[in-house]
């Protein structure tokens, strides 16, 4: 049976900017814009104890408070916290998301037996988490309605099935109903979620809307309520907590090899190969440090993974210890079966296994193979791709091109009879060339669908070789007669 632990995290904008250091001797609340007036989005507890609530003016709380410290609400950055807390809460378990504006959703289904049983959980993440209320129902309505409740009692355990009677004495406005609706509840004397389901659906639905049914039968289960969570699950991932914290190398290389050896074992049942991996360490200071690894080729080699994550090992400070870590399989893929060799052994894969190591050794953006681009403009007639991706077809240029191409062209120094000869002599870096050879020229036009210079829209390219050997790629822009002097440039280097 599925169950949901919510969190209720009261004031949550106060606490970030308490936690980036905004002082906490003085009376802090947070403003926004509503209806053309700046009135309390949120308030620290010290505010409130000298009459600032949410939703007064700015007015009306500097002159009951008037040491008030004042700062514009940031919801997108209280999202962000709020994100990086739910992050976090992944130790107890892999699906985790946020509650906005204050909350969190744990889906603790099959992991409460971790920490003992469901109240010791909620106990731990209070603990961890405080201030704040924690609830555990069958469906994340429910939930969410009792770890808001005005009780004095920081945890709620609804025991599976009873969310009904217990929501039956809570207020109405704690299914996230819309306010004009809560009003009109109120007028009819509907001021408990009891009082509501008491009441025939048909008239509720005819009055106050099909949304008032629906949150109703979704805090009993009648209705799916659906979550986005951070992370969607994955089948790939395999994770192991430790009853006291692990800090030397020798235990957590241990415990990688361990959950390699799982996590290859699952994907080669199932067919598949990971091509990025990441294993987290749950510190107890509450930091996780990670290791990402990618691979060339997707692979469920445990010898493999297991050697790349220990030469990554050594970055990872464990601190006063790592209560928990996680491998998880970030890419995955199809993996046919490897041929094998005469004598029934598997083939090598040599190249594959100097790319993985030196990617990521050197990071994999850094690593990479050229290939061919489809556009004939020489700086646009190649890319880059991963090391062992397949080359595209393209037709060789019609010229011959030089091994080096400078980027951006450096501009020359020509002299060249007219209209359309090669240079004879050329300036380039300080030094004349004196060309004792070429061929020329190969005009090469604009691409018709991308915006240029009117006077860049073909270039002539001549081959030339200077008195000492050297040969360069060099262009004209421009003809003479024209209102723009040509220009030249030395775009490559042959040799």
């Amino acid at each position: 049976m599925r169950r949901i632990l919510s969190v209720w995290l009261p004031a949550w904008p106060i606490r970030r900017l308490l936690r980036e250091g905004w002082p906490a001797d003085r009376p802090l609340a947070t403003v926004e814009n509503h209806g053309g007036q700046r009135r309390i989005a949120a308030a620290s507890r010290l505010a409130e104890t000298q009459g600032v609530i949410r939703g007064q003016s700015l007015a009306q709380a500097r002159a009951v408070c008037p040491a008030l410290v004042v700062t514009d609400a940031d919801p997108d950055a209280d999202r962000a916290a709020l994100t990086r807390m739910a992050n976090w809460c992944e130790r107890f378990s892999p699906l985790t998301a946020i509650d906005p504006p204050d909350g969190l959703w744990i889906d603790i289904t099959g992991c409460a037996h971790l920490l003992g049983n469901e109240t010791t959980l909620a106990k731990t993440i209070a603990k961890r988490l405080a201030p704040c209320r924690v609830a555990i129902a069958g469906t994340p309505l429910a939930a969410q309605a009792a770890s808001r409740a005005a009780t004095s009692q920081p945890i709620e355990v609804i025991s599976p099935g009873s969310e009904q009677a217990a929501l039956q004495a809570l207020p109405v406005t704690l299914l996230r109903l819309d306010a004009h609706v809560v009003a009109g509840l109120r007028r009819v004397g509907l001021r408990t979620i009891g009082d509501l389901a008491s009441q025939s659906r048909a008239d509720l639905i005819a009055r106050f809307g099909a949304e008032t049914n629906l949150r109703l039968e979704q805090a009993v289960g009648k209705s799916p309520h659906l979550i986005t969570w951070l992370r969607e699950k994955q089948p790939l991932s395999e994770r192991v907590a430790f009853a006291e914290p692990i800090g030397t190398a020798d235990d957590l290389a241990g415990m990688l090899d361990l959950l390699s050896k799982t996590v290859c074992a699952r994907m080669e049942a199932e067919g598949v190969g990971g091509r990025r991996f990441v294993a987290t360490f749950y510190r107890v200071d509450d930091l996780t440090p990670a290791i990402e690894i990618a691979m060339a080729k997707p692979h469920h080699d445990a010898s493999r993974l297991i050697k790349l994550l220990a030469a990554k090992l050594d970055t990872i400070d464990p601190g006063f210890g790592v209560e928990a870590i996680a491998l998880n399989v970030l890419e995955s893929a199809p993996l046919p079966p490897r041929q094998c060799n005469m004598n029934g052994t598997l083939q090598s894969e040599d190249l594959s296994t100097v790319i993985d190591e030196l990617a990521n050794r050197l990071t994999p953006d850094r690593l990479w193979r050229p290939i061919p681009q489809a556009s004939h403009i020489p700086e646009r007639a190649s890319s880059i791709a991963p090391p062992l991706d397949a080359i595209p077809a393209w037709p060789h240029p019609p010229g011959e091109r030089p091994l080096r191409l400078l980027r951006p062209p450096e501009p020359i120094e020509a002299s060249a009879p007219i209209p359309d000869d090669p240079p004879i002599l050329f300036r380039w870096r300080g030094a004349v060339h004196r060309v004792q050879a070429a061929t020329g020229p190969e005009r090469i036009g604009a691409e018709w669908w991308r915006r240029s210079d009117p006077d860049e829209r073909f270039r002539d390219y001549y081959r030339v070789e200077d008195q000492a050997g050297a040969r360069f790629w060099v262009f004209r822009i421009g003809l003479p007669g024209q209102d723009r002097a040509p220009e030249w440039f030395v775009h490559g280097l042959f040799g």
